[in-house]
């Protein structure tokens, strides 16, 4: 009976340690829409009275979201469009739908995102409404 007390312990040791947590599961699985290269298609600035809406730019910046959390600006700065700081990366959260930018600026220290469909939608914190589609860039 002791026998077989000790190797259940040690079977459920064993497999307790090897299985993930399901929250560290999860995150990746968020993460995994959103990495990749984004390129600066449409922006949106509204005037304040809802009526704004996307319009196509020409534009070199891209955002390119690793594995490891970190997001990189490349052709422009993560504090664009309200700040002339000069910041080419941050972290982001999935699960929070955060982009963190570490800007001085209080309206993008975090920049909200989601998904629609094939673009990426940043959403920055203003009175009048500004967000930015990104398409995935093809590798």
């Amino acid at each position: 009976m002791k026998k077989l007390k000790v190797i259940t312990v040690l079977f459920l040791i064993t497999f307790t340690a090897c299985s993930e947590d399901s929250t560290e599961v999860e995150e990746r699985e968020e993460n995994a829409a959103v990495l990749g290269s984004w390129k600066l298609t449409e922006q949106m600035a509204d005037p304040g009275d809802g009526s704004g809406t996307f319009q196509p730019i020409k534009s070199e910046k891209i955002l390119v979201f690793n594995s490891n959390g970190v997001v990189e600006s490349k052709n422009g700065s993560l504090c664009s469009p309200y700040s002339d700081e000069m910041l080419g990366s941050g972290t982001f959260s999935s699960a929070d739908s955060l982009i963190y930018t570490m800007c001085s600026n209080p309206n993008i220290a975090q920049i909200s995102f989601r998904i629609e469909g094939e673009m990426l939608r940043l959403d920055y914190a203003s009175n009048e409404g500004f967000s930015q589609k990104y398409s995935l860039v093809k590798q």
